[in-house]
């Protein structure tokens, strides 16, 4: 699972509640471990991190990571030792143990045979189908990562004949012995792993052996037959009329990629036709889709014939009862919004009336600093009006920061509260962006908000278009998932226009209701920061 490179979606570092849950869930799953033992795998001050990442094929694991190492990892809400911790306790788990040469195959994607376990004088673990094992070696019951494990003396094994040397001829024989049927049964394995059930239940042949048809055809023959495999899987499942017009990078991103089958990599580039456009031009000869280029060097798809034959006689592929979809994956730790505070940059015309409190062009202020300051520096220049202690005399460093040039020689005086709302116009926006877990972000400028608008499309339907979600840390394609389960709509995730790196949900139909109750009940975040929650339907309107 984790040999090939992973994704990771995020790093935080784990709540009080979370580590006494995840205490009591490693008491639970492993009862061999006393209470001091669990304390010490999960310390109670200690840091520790939860990291969200997507294996290669997609699934959706949690790993939680103790002073630099991962220590448990949870998969379809199992968890899982790691060989950290095994090493630190090697009795955590029922061990089988195994031979170096044996285990080179095992890392390779074989399974252990009896043939190749070594029995120790009790026998064998008493486990039942499902249970959690271990496999270690000969001479260490440590077994682990890219570093040299520590060594742990072996269990007690059944002394050798030496005498004689049968001891060894024995453990050579049956070594050997072993090494033949597991190399014969992954070499079965090969060959059958990419049969249908229906191929399968077909004569062998000579030798046992079916040949797999796909032997014959060329890397480039298999990835053509991919690419239009994940193409019809595509049409026929994801995309919707109300989805067109539909980017051709929205085509191969948001969908093709994801009817991938599992175990393989869609690469166009491998494919006779190298590029996307080459191949949806052969698709659009074919009838079965129209592409048009709406705007310069930018391919949409306007239409697509769902009953064309090719669409119509596809069998979709049975999905892999492990996959988990990127919505499952988000569900398994609550999104937490961020705390987002205003702050206040100094400009350069502004820089005389801060220099004093040693602050230059671009210091970074709260409202409450400015405020204090401002106060500070009327009372210490002597400028709060002796009559009115309301109203602040300005001086010249007060005029030419705060003043319009027309008010320089009429404006002689201020109320406290112009003066200070003044001062905070004249500075430069800016804000700070603290996500859970995470060091505060400081940006310049002002945070944009989801922006929600209502789109018409062809037929005269409406589509709800959100952006933005990203800034507040949300992932668009998690929300798409949730919506299109809560509107029975469908959803797509597409590039936003004007916007560099950043995409855009649409939603069939007016859902800005549903949408509001999710990012406002669920995701708790502040009103202030959603625009076009207006623009709901009314009640007993339809939609």
């Amino acid at each position: 699972m984790f040999a090939k490179a992973f994704r990771v979606k995020s790093n935080t570092a784990i709540k009080g509640s979370d580590r006494r849950k995840l205490r009591a869930d490693v008491a639970a799953v492993f009862p061999t471990l006393g209470t001091d033992q669990v304390s010490e795998l999960v310390p109670g001050k200690e840091e520790l991190n939860i990291v969200k990442l997507y294996a290669h094929r997609g699934d959706a694991v949690t790993v939680y990571v103790s002073g630099g190492n991962p220590i448990l990892f949870e998969l379809e809400k199992n968890l899982y030792p790691t060989v950290y911790t095994l090493w630190s306790y090697p009795d955590l788990l029922p061990t089988f143990t195994t031979w170096p040469l044996v285990l080179e195959k095992l890392v390779g994607g074989a399974d252990l045979m009896l043939p190749g376990l070594v029995v120790p004088p009790a026998g064998l673990p008493q486990v039942q189908k499902g249970d959690l094992c271990a496999v270690a070696l000969v001479g260490n019951r440590r077994s682990g990562d890219k570093s040299s494990p520590p060594s742990i003396a072996p269990l007690a094994l059944d002394p050798p004949d030496l005498s004689e040397g049968k001891g060894c001829v024995k453990a050579d024989t049956a070594l050997q012995g072993a090494m033949r049927q597991l190399t014969l049964e992954e070499e079965v394995q090969q060959r059958c792993e990419e049969k249908s059930p229906s191929e399968a239940t077909e004569d062998p042949g000579p030798g046992g052996l079916h040949v797999d048809p796909m032997d014959s055809k060329t890397l480039q023959e298999q990835m053509d037959e991919l690419l239009q495999t994940c193409f019809l899987h595509a049409l026929k499942c994801y995309v919707r009329k109300a989805d067109l017009p539909l980017l051709t990078s929205t085509l191969l991103g948001s969908h093709m990629f994801s009817c991938c089958p599992e175990g393989r990599q869609l690469d166009i580039k491998k494919s006779s036709y190298k590029k996307l456009s080459k191949f949806l031009q052969h698709m659009q000869q074919e009838q079965i889709i129209q592409v048009q280029e709406l705007s310069k060097g930018v391919e949409s798809i306007v239409a697509v014939d769902w009953k064309h034959p090719r669409i119509t006689s596809f069998v979709i592929p049975e999905p892999s009862p492990t996959s988990q979809t990127i919505q499952e994956g988000s569900r398994e730790q609550p999104y937490h919004p961020p705390d987002i505070k205003p702050l206040y940059c100094v400009p350069a015309s502004m820089t005389l009336l801060f220099q004093e409190s040693g602050h230059k062009k671009g210091s970074v202020l709260e409202g409450s600093e400015v405020r204090t300051f401002v106060i500070n520096y009327a009372k210490k220049n002597d400028l709060v009006d002796a009559d009115n202690k309301n109203l602040v005399k300005l001086d010249p460093i007060l005029c030419d920061c705060i003043l319009e040039k027309d008010e320089q020689h009429t404006v002689t005086k201020l109320p406290w509260d112009s003066l200070l709302g003044r001062c905070l116009e004249k500075l430069q926006p800016a804000y700070q962006v603290t996500f859970p877990g995470q060091e505060p972000i400081v940006k310049k400028g002002r945070i944009c908000p989801i922006d929600i608008t209502l789109a018409q499309k062809a037929s005269n339907k409406k589509v709800t278009v959100v952006r933005n979600l990203e800034a507040y840390g949300l992932d668009p394609r998690s929300v798409a998932a949730t919506l299109q389960q809560r509107c029975q709509a469908s959803t797509t995730v597409t590039s936003a226009p004007g916007l560099k790196d950043s995409v855009q949900v649409q939603i069939q139909g007016n859902q800005i209701h549903h949408l509001g109750r999710l990012l406002l009940e669920e995701y708790r975040l502040p009103r202030k920061h959603i625009q076009g929650l207006e623009k709901a339907p009314k009640p007993g309107k339809k939609k």
